[in-house]
Order: structure tokens, then sequence, then C-alpha cells
């Protein structure tokens, strides 16, 4: 089914971005959405079964479209400090990273035994975001 845009904005690549100063071997082409988890490796029915699917997304998209998430609550932060003349930051983003390995999610498709398939879950959560002004620093969201 096809997504309405008030979900393809909540997905990674939607919003377009640069990074200042560019990252060095990191294309600059932002407009990535989701990215085929198993492309680069060569599939056969021997390896992995055909109705395997895998999906990720590049980090700093996601990153970003996490960022937009939040987008009113950064805003209100600044405007409670009274720093509404820092909304190009420096800002310090505090994230924790967590992987979670789901365990075994194999089905058994026809006659053949099943194969095991391993899940793992990649996600992180921002923790806090400080933007660096005149008089020090102001912690503008927190989780």
């Amino acid at each position: 089914h096809a997504l309405r845009t008030a979900e393809k904005s909540l997905l990674p690549g939607y919003h377009p971005f640069e990074w200042e100063p560019p990252l060095k071997n990191v294309s600059s082409n932002t407009d990535i959405g989701i990215i085929d988890g198993l492309s680069g490796i060569q599939q056969s029915v021997d390896d992995y079964p055909v109705d395997t699917i895998a999906k990720r997304f590049r980090y700093d998209a996601a990153l970003v479209a996490a960022l937009m998430d939040v987008e009113e609550e950064i805003l209100e932060g600044l405007k409670t400090h009274d720093l509404d003349d820092y909304l190009k930051g420096p800002f310090t983003v505090v994230i924790k990273e967590s992987c979670d390995g789901m365990g075994d999610v194999s089905e058994k498709h026809g006659c053949g035994p099943a194969v095991p398939e391993k899940a793992v879950r990649f996600s992180f959560t921002l923790m806090s975001i400080t933007v660096t002004h005149d008089h020090g620093s102001a912690r503008i969201f927190e989780e």
C-alpha cells in the first residue's frame, strides 16, 4: 500500500539536510529512504529463504528524521530559554544507542526443514539536546 505524506515524513530520507563541514566518504545525497538490507549480498536459495526481508536506514538520515519528529519541542525549548537567536545552534545532541536480539523469528513454509532466522533491532533514543550560547549552555530538550 502507498504511504500517506504524513507517514512518509516520519521515515528517514524524507527531510533534506547537509553536514557542515561535509563528512568524508559519506554521500551528500540524503534522499535515500529505505535501503535493501541484503543489497550487496549474493542471494541464493541455499543462503537465504526467498521471503527474507531486511530493511535498514542510513544512520544520519534516521537521526535527522528523529530530530524532525521533536522539532516542536526543540523550538519550544529555545523559546522557553529566550534563545530564539540560536536556531542554527551550535547544538549538542546526546543519543542512547541500543541493539536488541529478537531471537528466532523462523517460520516453516512448505515441507522442508525450518531455516533458523535471527532478527536484530538497532535503535537510538534522543536523550537530550543542549544549545551553546553567549552565557553558557541550556538544555532545550530532554527525554
